[in-house]
């Protein structure tokens, strides 16, 4: 069966004259799609009997669904969806005294290996579709105001999966996020983070894309990013600084560099030195962020004692950076830790 989701505002006026049903029928069930984020057509109370039954024999919607929830000590809401096909994604919700942010999933599983993610060991098996996406931030949203009593505020494509490896979809849930038709969010509260598709960060440039973009950089020169990210040559970092300002210059918008920090393999002095040094030749600014351990990989969390020798460092150097501290990480909601492990829900 087809996804209703999947016509636009003009399709489904077409289908509605081809029935011969009233013209404003098709804005009622667009309405029902995005705004109401319906799950199904017989939540569509307002159209008649008679037309949900002809919708229901030729479309499906495909929803996603909560499958279990987790609720961190510290407030943090892990989310296990359930998509159409049975595969399982997950989305956090991050509440905060001044923010309010879903964390959502781009691809079952992962293109990418990287070493210290949990999502890197996972085979990838689809792209998710942009109403898919769009699905997990309603979801989320519906969930802050239900258990906070506020809208989400921000939105990070962070969650599973390489977000510019499913260009298309990504940046069509943005454009039904962003729509006065969908949820209304300004573009600038939005930022998808990359693990450094070059050749995708400079269509971002071309298309001209008003959210904020941040790169996964972990590391500040190829041997050891290549030791952490195994990520083509095309993609190392002298070509990564060429395309992060071809993107600056077209769109005007800074990238934030999130760069975790690991025990003896990026917390030292020449680490940060060298962090300063791409610092210096992108406008940018810094996210350092506190590793969470992961079973799989050996990569240990620094003292706090060098988490903030490097901060300090890093400041003292005119660095815009700030310490990110890890947030659910009782219920491996935390940076790095999606994998789609079962744990009791609450």
């Amino acid at each position: 069966m087809k996804n209703l989701r999947h016509l636009n505002i003009a399709e489904i006026a077409a289908l509605i004259a081809q029935w011969g049903e009233k013209p404003f029928r098709a804005k009622q069930i667009y309405e029902w799609i995005w705004k109401h984020g319906a799950a199904s057509i017989d939540e569509m109370l307002n159209l008649s009997k008679d037309l949900r039954e002809k919708l229901k024999q030729e479309f499906t919607l495909n929803a996603v669904r909560i499958h279990h929830t987790q609720l961190s000590e510290d407030s943090t809401i892990k989310n296990r969806f359930v998509l159409h096909d049975g595969h399982f994604v997950e989305g956090v919700l991050i509440p905060t005294s001044t923010r309010m942010t879903a964390c959502v999933s781009s691809q079952v599983g992962c293109s990418l290996t990287c070493k210290f993610c949990a999502t890197g060991y996972m085979e990838r098996k689809r792209n998710i579709e942009f109403d898919e996406i769009y699905d997990q931030v309603f979801l989320l949203n519906k969930q802050a105001i239900e258990h906070y009593g506020k809208k989400l505020s921000n939105i990070v494509y962070m969650g599973m999966g390489e977000p510019l490896l499913n260009y298309q979809h990504v940046l069509q849930s943005i454009d039904k996020i962003v729509s006065p038709d969908g949820l209304g969010m300004s573009p600038t509260r939005i930022t998808v983070s990359t693990a450094g598709i070059s050749k995708m960060i400079k269509k971002l440039a071309d298309d001209a894309v008003k959210f904020n973009l941040a790169l996964s950089l972990h590391a500040a020169n190829d041997k050891k990013r290549n030791e952490i990210m195994p990520i083509k040559e095309t993609n190392n970092l002298e070509v990564l600084e060429e395309a992060l300002n071809y993107y600056f210059k077209k769109t005007k918008n800074a990238i934030t560099f999130e760069y975790i920090l690991f025990a003896h393999f990026n917390d030292n002095i020449e680490d940060a030195d060298e962090l300063i040094k791409i610092c210096r030749k992108i406008p940018s600014k810094v996210n350092i962020i506190e590793y969470n351990p992961i079973e799989l990989a050996k990569f240990a969390k620094p003292s706090e004692e060098k988490a903030n020798a490097v901060m300090e460092y890093l400041e003292r150097n005119r660095v815009n950076a700030r310490l990110r501290r890890s947030r659910g990480k009782d219920i491996d909601a935390a940076c790095g830790q999606l994998a789609n492990i079962n744990h009791p829900t609450i």
